[in-house]
């Protein structure tokens, strides 16, 4: 009796397995073939190596005060020395909030990233879905990702359908 309740729950697994249709995109590839994704990145990569060099100079001048100090501090007084330490760590803290303001978690980078990327995924992800409602396609999964996919036969890789119905050649 058991095993025949294991037959049944197995064919049954089965069966709803072949009722539904998978399919898979490769993100990488489609984003690597859309020309705004390619602009969004060097306009990224641009506007981080600038805010990078802001933040650069910021620092430097935090050493050069810094090494200042240490071949002054024999000829400095007390008081003189406190103001020098207090102008280092605030140049130092100027650096850190610098830093923060651009490349922290919820930074002006982040910021960019999400205004830049945001449209050209959802224009992604609407082609991908009005593919899958077009072809009654249950799943899609990205092979791209770290999803632990070993084999997939080219077949069932609906990317280039998807930069087509974008309006992209590959």
């Amino acid at each position: 009796m058991r095993k025949l309740f294991i037959l049944l729950l197995v064919t049954a697994g089965v069966t709803v397995a072949k009722a539904q249709k998978f399919v898979l995109v490769d993100m990488e590839y489609i984003l690597k073939n859309v020309p705004a994704y390619e602009r969004a990145n060097e306009q990224l990569s641009q506007v981080s190596k600038k805010w990078q060099a802001e933040v650069d100079a910021l620092s430097e001048e935090a050493q050069t005060l810094y090494k200042s100090y240490q071949s002054e501090a024999v000829f400095l007084s007390e008081e003189q020395k406190t103001e020098k330490e207090e102008e280092i760590v605030a140049k130092e803290k100027e650096a850190a909030e610098l830093k923060r303001k651009y490349f922290g978690p919820d930074g002006e980078l982040y910021q960019k990233r999400e205004s830049l990327m945001t449209p050209i995924q959802d224009e992604i992800y609407n082609a991908v879905k009005d593919i899958c409602d077009q072809k009654g396609y249950s799943l899609v999964l990205d092979r791209a990702s770290d999803s632990g996919i070993v084999f997939a036969s080219p077949k069932i890789d609906i990317s280039n359908e998807v930069l087509t119905k974008l309006g992209y050649s590959y």
